[in-house]
C-alpha cells in the first residue's frame, strides 16, 4: 500500500501527530548536526589549548557549549515549526526543564561511553541514539500540554 493511501486513511488528529513526528525529525537532525559540529570544534580547541585536561572535563565542557547553542535553535524551531505553538513563559520553562533533564542524561551517557574507551568524537553517536527519543517525549509533553 503506498504511503499516500496510508496517510489518506488517517484522521486529522493522526495526520497532525504524524506531521509532528516528521517535523521533529527534521528539526532534530538539524539540532543534532549543530550540536555535533559545535562539539567537535570545541573538543579540538580544548585539546589544543588545554592538552593536560582530563577527557571527561573536555567532553563535558564541549558538550555543554554545543548543547546550549543547539537548544537555542531547537526552541525556536520547535515552537514555530515542529509543534506550531506560541512561545510563552510556561512553555519556555517546560522546554528548558526538559532540556536540563536531557542535558544531564547526555552528560552521563557521553562520559560513560568515553569512560569505557570510545573515542571522544565517536562517543556522541550512541549517546544521541539514547537521548534523542527521550528528548522527543519530554519536549512534546511540555510544549503540547
Amino acid at each position: 500500500m503506498p504511503i499516500k493511501d496510508i496517510i489518506n486513511h488517517l484522521d486529522d488528529k493522526q495526520r497532525q501527530g504524524l506531521g509532528e513526528v516528521i517535523r521533529f525529525g527534521i528539526v532534530g537532525v538539524i539540532a543534532v548536526a549543530i550540536q555535533y559540529l559545535c562539539y567537535l570544534l570545541v573538543v579540538a580547541l580544548l585539546e589544543y589549548m588545554m592538552p593536560d585536561w582530563d577527557n571527561h572535563v573536555i567532553v563535558t565542557s564541549a558538550n555543554t557549549i554545543a548543547y546550549v547553542i543547539s537548544v537555542i535553535f531547537n526552541y525556536i524551531a520547535s515552537t514555530r515549526y515542529t509543534f506550531k505553538v506560541k512561545s510563552n513563559v510556561k512553555r519556555s520553562a517546560g522546554f528548558v526543564f526538559s532540556h536540563i533533564i536531557n542535558y544531564l542524561l547526555q552528560t552521563v551517557v557521553l562520559n560513560f561511553f568515553v569512560g569505557i574507551g570510545l573515542n571522544k568524537q565517536i562517543a556522541m553517536m550512541p549517546m544521541f541514539a539514547i537521548t534523542v527519543p527521550t528528548n522527543f517525549i519530554l519536549v512534546r509533553f511540555f510544549l503540547k500540554r
